[in-house]
């Protein structure tokens, strides 16, 4: 301990109890209105975060998206949709996925499934620039397209990189790759009409955010923030939206440091029947504003994997 320090040790001694007693006020009244804070408002903050036992990998053919219900699973690729039984085995691919839009898309972002139909993040993407956003539905079984929602340009919502079906208040969500005021919210539309019911406020969001899922009243954001040049890993976040608030609180609930090798995040889901999260992550490429652009050495191709991981309280 200096002489320069021990003056600033004995101002936080002497003013603890008073920044106890606000740190306490803070948490009992809402910033926003002033009003006492219910505990539920603030569920995603306060519960701890889940542990994630790792279970291993398979390689898939899609590079976006991945999505379960019962016995399947579904996988994206950037102009791709694939079917899987729950061992994994391919038992359908629709190659030409864009067929029955009425305006031009060439990429699909993280998908959803809800009743056997596939909700799709569609949009025209190049270089980093999304226009002609869609939310589609794809039947299930024959992975053809069944419809798409109207899009709300004044959303302010510039790109869809990932999407997520609330069954518990009948919504679909949307987030965005792209960051300042597009990527800091959550867009959310009418899961039976298709109306457009506003946008959430994401406090302290994600950078580069490339899929959402619902799980357990909970919304969970992938973000690829790592930089794969330096091997940094790429994380999860949570967040759960309260329909008489505005914002919502982002919290880090996973660093992903034990994939085969740093790449990209991708789309997730959970598989309710195991009790897993299953995480979609592409290495081998190189990522250039969000489009392959050669390869790392010691590969000449991209590798998508879906990661399993048990959850545990």
């Amino acid at each position: 301990m200096t002489k320069k320090t021990l003056p600033c040790l004995l101002l936080t001694a002497s003013i603890l109890p008073a920044v106890i007693s606000l740190l306490t006020a803070c948490q009992l009244t809402g910033a926003e209105t002033g009003s006492i804070r219910r505990p539920e408002e603030d569920r995603a903050v306060m519960l701890p975060a889940h542990k994630y036992e790792p279970g291993g990998s398979v390689e898939v053919e899609g590079r976006q998206g991945v999505c379960c219900e019962g016995d399947y699973f579904w996988v994206s690729g950037s102009a791709t949709l694939a079917k899987y039984d729950r061992n994994w085995n391919l038992i359908s691919k629709n190659e030409a996925p864009f067929e029955g839009y009425e305006i031009e898309v060439n990429h699909i972002g993280d998908i959803d499934v809800y009743e056997n139909e596939l909700y799709i993040s569609a949009e025209y993407f190049m270089d980093g620039v999304g226009k002609n956003i869609q939310i589609a539905v794809y039947d299930g079984d024959t992975l053809e397209l069944k419809r798409t929602f109207p899009f709300e340009e004044e959303s302010g919502q510039l790109e869809c990189s990932g999407i997520a079906v609330d069954p518990d208040t009948k919504t679909v969500w949307m987030c965005s790759w792209v960051g300042e005021e597009s990527g800091r919210y959550l867009y959310r539309y009418d899961l039976n009409t298709g109306e457009y019911l506003g946008k959430i406020h994401m406090q302290m969001p994600p950078q580069w955010i490339q899929g959402m899922a619902y799980y357990d009243g909970c919304f969970y954001l992938t973000a690829d923030d790592g930089n794969a040049d330096d091997n940094e890993p790429d994380h999860l976040y949570r967040t759960q939206v309260s329909e008489d608030r505005s914002n919502c609180t982002v919290t880090l609930e996973r660093t992903f440091d034990d994939v085969t090798r740093q790449g990209e995040i991708e789309g997730l889901t959970f598989d309710k029947k195991e009790g897993r999260l299953l995480l979609l992550y592409n290495r081998g490429a190189r990522i250039v504003l969000g489009m392959p652009k050669g390869f790392y050495e010691g590969y000449d191709r991209e590798i998508s994997e879906v990661f399993s991981y048990k959850i545990n309280p």
